[in-house]
C-alpha cells in the first residue's frame, strides 16, 4: 500500500499514466502532505517566491508546494477521509489530502503551476479548476477535456495562474455523487503586484466553502441523491460550534472569501459592520461598480469577496440568513405543534414511554435548553452555548471577533467579550410610568453580575429535531 505521506519516486513514475505531460512524466512526485484534524491552522507564509499576505483558511489549511525549474509544484491525492462535523458527529466523506474540503492552493498572478493529482477512491475521478483560465486540455472535465483518472493512477495538470481572484477546484466525473461526498478546495491567486488597485492589502484574509449533507442520525454516509432536503448547512464541512471563530484586531481591514458549492444560494449576513463586495470567481470588481451592504447572496457555482473595518470590538454573527440553514440535523417532517394543548396526550403517552416529553407548543425555544437523549453520531438542532445563555443556532454560523490590541499574527480565540459596564441590554424591573427616557436609560444599564436575574435560561444539550 502506498504511503500516505510520501510516494517513492519509482512508485510515481509507475503510476505516470498516458495522459500525463509528458515533460514531467518520469519526474517523482512532490511530497504528500495531509492532516485530519479541523483545527484552523496558521497562515502559510510563503517560504520563496514573491511574497504576498496569505490567507487563513477556516477550520481547513494551505496546502504547501515545492519549487522545480520554477514552477510551483504541489500534490493532491482524492481519497476517502473522515472529517468531524462537530464535537461529537464525524461523518465518512470523500475529500483531498486527509480532509473536506481539501487544502487551499495559493499562487501569485503569473505562477506556473504544476499539480500532481493521485487518485485513490474506489472510482475514476478528475478535477476542474473552477473559474481560470488555461489550456482546454487542463480543464478537468471527464470525457470532454480529457480521459478520466482511474483509481490508483496520478495525472498532472499544469497550466499559468494567469489572473488574481479567488477560485475553487471540485471533479467533473460523478460530480453529483463526488461533490456531495465532500470532493472541493479553495484556490487563492494573489496579485502580481502588491499595490494592484483592485486588490488592496488585508490585515486579515479568511476564506471558506459552502456544503451542504443529508446525514441520517446514527449514519455516518451522505445520502447522495438528496436534492433539496439537506439536514447539515457547513462551512468547511463544519456547523456551529464546531466552526472556528475569526479573530481581528480593532481597526483591521478584513477579507472573506465564500465560495458555495451547495445545491441552493446563500444571503451571508453580519452582524454591526457593514462590508463591500470586492470580488467575484470573475476577478475583482472595479471600484466603481462597488456599494456597501449587511448582507451578500452567494449563488450555487459563485464566489463572493468581501471587506470589511473591523469597526467596533465584541463578538459579532456571521451567517446564512435561511433561518434553517443555521440548525443541525434538522427534521423536514417535524409538525408544528404551537398552540397545542398536549397534557392529556402527553399522561397518556408517558405511562408507555415514561421519559416522552411533548415540545413545541409554545414555541421552538424549548429545544435551545432541553437535554435529551441522543441518536449515535448525530447533534442536537439547536446547540452552542454563549455567556448569557443558549445561542440556539447551529449549521452555518460563526463569530467575528474583534478586540482592541489583538497582534498582527495572532489568530487564537480570545474568549468572550467582556461588555463595558452599561453596554448590555437589560430587563427593565421599575414601574411602568418611570421607565427611564431615552437619555437617562444608560445610567440604569448594568453589567451581569453573579446572582442578578437578567436572563432565565435553560442549560442543556438541545434536541435532536427529528
Amino acid at each position: 500500500m502506498v504511503s500516505r505521506r510520501t510516494f517513492l519516486s519509482s512508485a510515481g513514475a509507475a503510476m505516470l499514466s498516458m495522459g500525463l505531460v509528458n515533460k514531467v512524466g518520469a519526474a517523482s512526485l512532490p511530497e504528500l502532505i495531509t492532516r485530519s484534524d479541523a483545527a484552523t491552522q496558521p497562515p502559510l507564509q510563503p517560504p520563496n517566491g514573491r511574497p504576498y499576505n496569505p490567507v487563513v483558511t477556516l477550520n481547513g489549511w494551505t496546502l504547501p508546494w515545492r519549487m522545480k525549474n520554477g514552477v510551483k509544484e504541489f500534490h493532491i491525492v482524492a481519497e476517502p477521509v473522515v472529517r468531524e462535523i462537530a464535537p461529537g458527529m464525524k461523518a465518512h466523506l470523500w475529500g483531498y489530502n486527509g480532509q473536506s474540503p481539501g487544502p487551499t492552493i495559493e499562487v501569485v498572478e503569473g505562477d506556473r503551476v504544476r499539480i500532481f493529482v493521485t487518485n485513490k477512491l474506489p472510482e475514476q475521478t478528475t478535477i476542474h479548476w473552477h473559474g481560470q483560465r488555461l489550456p482546454n486540455g487542463m480543464d478537468g472535465v471527464a470525457g470532454v477535456t480529457q480521459p478520466h483518472i482511474p483509481s490508483g493512477k496520478t495525472y498532472v495538470y499544469e497550466f499559468v495562474a494567469e489572473r488574481p481572484g479567488t477560485f475553487m477546484y471540485h471533479p467533473h466525473a460523478d460530480e453529483m455523487l463526488q461533490m456531495a461526498m465532500g470532493m472541493m478546495g479553495m484556490w487563492i491567486t494573489h496579485p502580481k503586484n502588491p499595490k494592484d488597485p483592485l486588490i488592496e492589502q488585508a490585515d486579515r484574509d479568511y476564506c471558506f466553502l459552502l456544503s451542504a449533507y443529508d446525514i441520517d442520525p446514527g449514519s455516518y454516509t451522505p445520502r447522495v441523491n438528496t436534492m433539496l432536503d439537506f439536514n447539515l448547512w457547513t462551512w468547511n464541512s463544519r456547523v456551529f460550534p464546531g466552526i472556528d471563530s475569526m479573530v481581528a484586531g480593532l481597526g483591521d481591514k478584513i477579507r472573506i472569501r465564500m465560495g458555495n458549492l451547495t445545491m441552493t444560494n446563500h444571503p451571508m449576513h453580519i452582524h454591526g459592520h457593514e462590508f463591500t463586495i470586492t470580488g467575484t470567481d470573475g476577478g475583482p470588481i472595479p471600484k466603481t461598480a462597488r456599494w456597501p451592504e449587511v448582507t451578500v447572496d452567494i449563488g450555487v457555482g459563485q464566489v463572493r469577496q468581501i471587506e470589511l473595518l473591523a469597526r467596533a470590538e465584541g463578538d459579532w454573527a456571521f451567517h446564512c440568513h435561511k433561518s434553517h440553514h443555521t440548525m443541525n440535523a434538522m427534521g423536514h417532517g417535524v409538525p408544528t405543534m404551537v398552540g397545542v394543548d398536549q397534557r392529556e396526550v402527553t399522561k397518556k403517552i408517558s405511562s408507555l414511554l415514561p421519559d416522552y416529553m411533548a415540545m413545541g407548543s409554545s414555541g421552538g425555544a424549548d429545544m435551545e435548553g432541553m437535554q435529551m437523549p441522543l441518536p449515535d453520531n448525530t447533534l442536537p438542532m439547536m446547540t452552542g452555548e454563549g455567556p448569557f445563555g443558549p445561542i440556539g443556532m447551529g449549521g452555518m454560523l460563526s463569530l467575528i471577533k474583534i478586540r482592541k490590541g489583538l497582534a498582527k499574527g495572532d489568530y487564537k480565540d480570545p474568549g468572550w467579550y467582556q461588555h463595558p459596564q452599561g453596554s448590555v441590554a437589560y430587563e427593565w424591573t421599575g414601574a411602568e410610568e418611570a421607565m427611564p427616557t431615552a437619555a437617562e436609560a444608560p445610567d440604569k444599564m448594568t453589567q451581569p453580575k453573579s446572582g442578578d436575574t437578567v436572563l432565565k435560561v435553560r442549560k442543556g444539550g438541545g434536541h435532536t429535531g427529528h
